[in-house]
């Protein structure tokens, strides 16, 4: 729901190309491009893909689209990007789903005045050998994205997680490492930042039912953030 304007002002940092910035959004999936700011522009807010993809891979497909902070130091698809390459990934609000009747029901976490916020991430840089190639990140509902080798490489970025405070821990066994804004360009610049990965404290936080229309990542509505009945 944030504009771009209030999250400058938040991070004090402008847009790369803000020309092409299309916020604010209400239903942001993997495959799609969110906004980023990497450790090494910390003055920027990017536009990266959803779905890591790490440099060395064969090809780009199969995004990762989290990582465990209590093994990002040692999973080779997340170890040069912890030493070199973090993020913080910037929301106001994160869904979550429990089944209810053999459905699943999609909530909405957020803090209670709806602020952004910046979560904990890493950001990889893809280059192919290939003159094209296809992504598959078509299986996390953002759709097939081809890239040209003339278009420069490809930038995507994970979303780290970690244990779910008492809130989230109803919905789901894992949550989006959020910071402490204090902390945010902590997590940018020190040499081990782990310790800043704990679970957010859940008493200024909220989670409420939304329409089940956020299973489909093409809808991206106002109304999706509203309140539901069971």
């Amino acid at each position: 729901m944030v504009k771009p304007a209030d999250l400058e002002a938040r991070f004090d940092s402008r847009f790369e190309a803000p020309e092409t910035v299309a916020l604010p959004r209400y239903n942001m999936a993997p495959g799609q491009q969110l906004p980023v700011i990497t450790g090494d522009d910390p003055g920027t807010i990017r536009q990266l893909e959803w779905g890591l993809v790490p440099s060395w891979a064969d090809d780009d497909s199969g995004g990762l689209i989290n990582a465990r902070a209590e093994t990002i130091d040692e999973k080779p698809s997340f170890r040069d990007a912890y030493a070199q390459r973090r993020c913080l990934v910037l929301a106001d609000g994160f869904y979550e789903w429990v089944e209810t009747d053999g459905r699943k029901q999609p909530y909405r976490v957020a803090f209670e005045d709806d602020r952004p916020f910046a979560m904990a991430g890493l950001w990889e840089r893809w280059e192919s050998d290939a003159e094209t190639t296809q992504t598959g990140l078509e299986a996390f509902g953002g759709g097939i994205a081809t890239t040209d080798a003339d278009d420069g490489p490809l930038e995507t970025f994970t979303i780290v997680t970690t244990e779910p405070n008492d809130l989230v821990s109803e919905l789901h066994h894992r949550m989006a490492a959020i910071l402490e804004p204090e902390h945010e360009r902590e997590w940018l610049t020190a040499d081990e930042p782990r310790t800043l990965l704990e679970p957010h404290p859940a008493d200024e936080m909220r989670a409420y039912p939304v329409s089940r229309a956020v299973n489909d990542p093409s809808t991206d509505v106002p109304s999706l953030v509203d309140p539901v009945e069971r």
